[in-house]
Parts: C-alpha cells; sequence; structure tokens
C-alpha cells in the first residue's frame, strides 16, 4: 500500500517558486543573478500600517481570531468592495483568509467533487490548475493567446463550457501576462455566463489597483449585477499594499458558500494572523494615496522593460495594461543554437540557457500553460531592470541559427 496519497500524482510542484529558489541557491554560491521570476512589489509595506501592527500587539490583540476574521476586517471589507467596486457585501458575506491562496483553495474544496470542470484561461497563475486538482476537480483550459492580447473571447469560453462545468476562473490583471480586460469585454463574457445558470464565477481581482494609463478596472459581479449570486469576488492585500508576508486575502460571496468556506477553515487553519488582520483593517481604512504613487513606478518600469526587450533578437513583447509582469514570446528563438552549441528548442530550454550564461532567472511560460513565452516580473529596480534586460539582449544576439 503506498504511503503518500494518489492527489499528489496529478500535481506539480510551483515553478514560480522553484525559479526563485534556484536564483537563491546560485547566488548563495556566489554567481552574479538577477531574480525576475517572483511576483512581490519591492516596496516597503506602508509606516502606518505597521503602525497598526505594533499598536495591536500594545493593545494584546495576540489571541485567536474568528475563524472568518475580525468583525473589524470584515467591516472594512465590505466597505472596500462599496466603495471602489459598487458591490453590496455584507460583512457576513465576506472571509478572510490566509492569503489569497487559502481563499481560492477553500471555495474549491467546498464546492468540487469529482468530474466537476473549472475553465481556466492560458496562460494562467501556476497555482490554479493544481487547487483544481488537489480539491478533486477537472481543469479546462482554454488558451488565449498573443492574438487576442492574452484575453478569453465569448467564443471560446461559450465553446469550453459543459454541463459539468462548476466554475470559471477569472483573473484580471492577469498574472503571468499582465493582460486586463475592459468592460466592454467583461460583458461579452458575462453575457455568456448569464445563459448557463450551473456555472459560478471566481474572479481573482489581486492585481485590481495596479492598471496603468487611463484603463478603468472593473470586477465581472459589477458589470453584470444578475451574476452576484453565483460570484466569488476574490483579492488581498498583498500586492497593492506590499503586504506580502503579511497573509492576508479575502473574498465576498453568497451567504451559503462563505459559510461553507468558514467551516472548511475552521478545521483548517481558523483564523488567520491576528496581528496581520488589524494591519489589514489599517491597510483598507487608511490612506491610500500611496498606490497611485507606486503605480506610476511600476508603469515606468514596464515601459523601460517593454522597450529593452522589443530591441532584443527574436523577441515581442506587447505592452500590459496591469499587474508587474510581461510574458515575451521566444518564437523567433526557437530552434537557435547557443554559443557552447546548446539547441533551444523550448521556453523552459531558452531560461534555462539564460541563467547558465547571463544570471537572470525568470519564469518559462509552458510552466503557465502557454508558450513559447516567459514572464519576466519587474517588481525590481529601474536599474536591476536595465542590467537584465541587456544581459537578454546580449544572450538573445548570441544565438545562432
Amino acid at each position: 500500500m503506498a504511503f503518500l496519497a494518489d492527489v499528489l500524482d496529478r500535481v506539480k510542484p510551483s515553478a514560480t517558486i522553484a525559479v526563485t529558489q534556484k536564483a537563491r541557491e546560485l547566488k548563495a554560491k556566489g554567481m552574479d543573478v538577477i531574480g525576475l521570476g517572483a511576483g512581490e512589489p519591492d516596496f516597503d509595506t506602508p509606516d502606518n500600517i505597521k503602525e497598526a501592527a505594533v499598536a495591536a500587539i500594545a493593545r494584546g490583540e495576540t489571541k485567536y481570531t474568528p475563524v472568518a476574521g475580525i468583525p473589524q476586517l470584515r467591516e472594512a471589507i465590505s466597505n472596500k468592495f462599496k466603495r471602489e467596486n459598487g458591490l453590496d457585501y455584507k460583512p457576513e458575506e465576506t472571509i478572510v483568509g490566509t492569503g489569497g491562496k487559502q481563499i481560492l483553495f477553500n471555495a474549491f474544496m467546498a464546492t468540487l467533487n469529482p468530474g466537476d470542470e473549472v475553465i481556466i484561461p492560458a496562460p494562467y497563475w501556476v497555482s490554479y490548475p493544481e487547487m483544481v486538482a488537489i480539491c478533486g476537480g477537472t481543469p479546462v483550459f482554454v488558451e488565449a493567446g498573443l492574438e487576442t492580447d492574452f484575453k478569453l473571447t465569448a467564443e471560446a469560453l461559450e465553446a469550453a463550457i459543459t454541463p459539468k462545468t462548476k466554475w470559471f476562473l477569472f483573473n484580471s490583471p492577469s498574472n503571468p501576462s499582465g493582460a486586463a480586460y475592459s468592460k466592454e469585454e467583461i460583458k461579452a463574457l458575462t453575457d455568456v455566463l448569464l445563459r448557463h445558470e450551473q456555472v459560478w464565477v471566481l474572479s481573482d481581482d489581486i492585481y485590481e489597483h495596479l492598471v496603468y494609463g487611463d484603463f478603468t478596472f472593473h470586477t465581472p459581479a459589477q458589470v453584470e449585477p444578475r451574476l452576484k449570486e453565483r460570484t466569488l469576488t476574490m483579492n488581498g492585500v498583498s500586492k497593492a499594499y506590499s503586504m506580502t508576508g503579511w497573509r492576508i486575502g479575502y473574498a465576498g460571496g453568497p451567504l451559503h458558500l462563505i459559510k461553507a468556506m468558514d467551516m472548511i477553515q475552521g478545521q483548517q487553519t481558523s483564523g488567520a494572523a491576528s496581528i496581520s488582520q488589524w494591519a489589514a483593517v489599517e491597510a483598507l481604512n487608511g490612506p491610500q494615496d500611496f498606490i497611485a504613487t507606486n503605480r506610476e513606478v511600476f508603469q515606468g518600469r514596464r515601459d523601460l522593460v517593454v522597450g529593452m526587450l522589443n530591441q532584443a533578437k527574436g523577441l515581442e513583447c506587447p505592452t500590459p495594461q496591469g499587474a508587474f509582469y510581461v510574458y515575451p514570446s521566444c518564437k523567433g528563438l526557437i530552434g537557435k543554437t547557443t554559443p557552447e552549441g546548446k539547441r533551444i528548442e523550448s521556453d523552459e530550454d531558452f531560461v534555462s540557457a539564460l541563467l547558465e550564461a547571463e544570471g537572470v532567472a525568470v519564469v518559462h511560460g509552458s510552466a503557465f500553460g502557454l508558450g513559447p513565452n516567459f514572464r519576466i516580473s519587474y517588481a525590481t529596480s529601474e536599474a536591476l531592470l536595465e542590467e537584465a534586460c541587456s544581459r537578454i539582449q546580449r544572450f538573445c544576439g548570441s544565438l545562432r541559427d
């Protein structure tokens, strides 16, 4: 009898975590490595948020919390949804988890039975299909490539829906592509979903505040209120508030789903860390002006990276509208050979050879379900990005037919 569970046969390790770890190991060995794999803002958590955490400790807010979150945070989440998204979620229709991952995981755990299908546009965040698989569901991938700016069309969504479809997993702005859907593009998708009453929407809005130029963010339940009763709107404080290590995610949704997720979390982790929750109260209720300042910095970095990558031989890098990633195609370099004689057969070969030759760590696109591409996180300094892009240009220029 096997000791480990059969479900592990269906799950792959996170490619983004693996790249970050490899970069750390090479750095420890003395290699000059620029790691562009992690999706983590390089800004510090704002002082007012840190001070709120210190004050919570001083007040003795160090005990177990209610499983679904302290009342003050659920109230802040309810107000945030109303203020920024025009969504009326009562505090009891919200839930707080240990990061966005737990919110997603608990939603799938609470709803998926063997054979249930979850539609996931590709490219996708690496954890989506693995979560679905662990929870017994079947991921259904629908390609959204360069020709549609990495955005799913209504026709492709319609074609993917079957009687077994339970969820449509929507992420805008997207990890890994940075693609963001306009109100009109979301409406085209929600029009399809209205015709299929068995399909729920799980909207991952974690990059909501990181959109550029005159782009305006919208979320599906906001665009189509008739879908609100079968939508879970997920968000968190990690990206916009530079609070990745605080581990706070949250969601709003129909009460019966929230209660089911609450029950699962009660047997799993119970409430998120008390101090982190009080910090998140301040994040959502406190000053928001730094978000626009950070966004301007990210936009400058995006423009730098897109410009330099498009000057690299054989690369094509579209300009994303959100998040802090670019997702260039290396199709023009497949079949080329490195100066050492190694042939580039795939995007995985490309990123591996790039790391060995130039010490630039990026994530291969096939890990996100769509290649030949690779993902760069530009959540680091302009100086490092400029150096990394110069190295990528040099590497691409070194490849031969």
